[in-house]
């Protein structure tokens, strides 16, 4: 296997860096983040194959087992959690997230290695998943690879998602699904109206073509869209 990446999410600087090292020696690539709103803008930017999560991120901010559920939820990466917490009703909350394991601390370094290559090879094992974000229609939900969609129209307190000469209605606001989207490959064209950067086939200062859609540019977004930076 290549050399794989695992983001570990812990509030604790000393307890993070000491995990990073471990994960390190045994040659894995480490990313750190250490609560719910830096984890969410690291994953708009890197997918990590494997994430160490503690379940108390600090006072005042989001647990991890929160956390865990939207990253289930939004990008399908598995989680392993890394904990002092031990008690029966943290245990049976954690475990309904699905984690691929569940360690205490103070752990042994062997444990968190075979947990995390056991991790890893069971990932592998099925085939990949795109990341996904979660859509509802007909009562019903759907997991939509991030990857499909073409373009994204507001509709009052709705959002039409466009993707693959399908079109879905989620009651999603712009704000709410650009924190899903990763940046790297989505920008807002207009107030109304979202792109992925990478199904663009023709543009000016007034419009993108999408899938053979005219989509319209707002001079108050022309700064934010890297395509723009010749024009």
């Amino acid at each position: 296997m290549d050399k794989k990446t695992i983001l570990v999410v812990e509030d604790d600087f000393l307890n993070r860096r000491y995990t990073k090292k471990i994960l390190t020696e045994n040659g894995y690539q480490v990313l750190e983040s250490k609560n719910a709103i830096d984890t969410m803008a690291l994953l708009k930017i890197h997918t990590p194959d494997l994430i160490i999560l503690d379940i108390n991120l600090g006072e005042n901010e989001q647990n991890g087992i929160s956390l865990a559920q939207i990253i289930k939820e939004r990008f399908n990466i598995p989680i392993i959690y890394l904990t002092a917490y031990s008690a029966t009703d943290v245990v049976e909350k954690a475990i309904a997230t699905l984690p691929q394991s569940y360690i205490t601390k103070p752990f042994k370094n062997i444990d968190l290695i075979t947990a995390v290559e056991l991790a890893i090879r069971q990932s592998y094992n099925q085939e990949k998943r795109k990341p996904v974000v979660v859509i509802k229609e007909g009562g019903f939900n759907i997991e939509l690879p991030i990857d499909e969609i073409d373009f994204i129209e507001s509709d009052g307190n709705y959002l039409l998602i466009y993707a693959q000469e399908k079109m879905y209605k989620s009651r999603f606001t712009i704000k709410q699904i650009l924190e899903i989207l990763p940046a790297t490959s989505f920008v807002q064209t207009h107030r109304a109206y979202i792109v992925n950067k990478n199904k663009i086939e023709k543009y000016s200062t007034k419009n993108v073509i999408v899938n053979n859609n005219e989509i319209p540019v707002s001079k108050n977004y022309i700064d934010d869209m890297k395509v723009f930076e010749r024009i």
